[in-house]
């Protein structure tokens, strides 16, 4: 009887130092946990993701930069919104007019073609 515990206990201990080895399959990436090497992210200019202007005269007008609601008037970082269009925003940074555009300019290539591709 002695015996049969014994080999029970063994077995137990076997077992929970089995578990003990396995890894958390919700534990991130040991990579994600290091301290990164990669250079700090320089933000890029503000980007323009939408307009809504109303259809009444001096109605509403919003636009959307870099997941931030503004109006005119409004700050964007360091700049002052000046204008809100249809396609477009215009922003003062100091004394410098910025624009942003919905629509990106095409290339010249791209107009010349359509914008088609061949």
């Amino acid at each position: 009887m002695m015996r049969q515990h014994l080999i029970a206990g063994l077995l137990l201990v076997g077992v929970a130092a089995g578990a003990q080895a396995l890894d958390d399959p919700t534990r991130p990436p040991a990579s994600l946990l290091a301290p990164s090497q990669a250079k700090p992210v320089i933000p890029g200019k503000p980007k323009l993701q939408s307009v809504l202007v109303a259809s009444q005269a001096g109605g509403r007008r919003l636009a959307v930069i870099d997941g931030q609601i503004v109006r005119v008037g409004s700050k964007v970082g360091d700049a002052v919104v000046l204008e809100i269009r249809d396609t477009l925003v215009v922003v003062r940074r100091g004394k410098r007019h910025e624009t942003f555009r919905l629509y990106p300019e095409t290339r010249k290539a791209d107009r010349q073609t359509g914008g088609k591709q061949e």
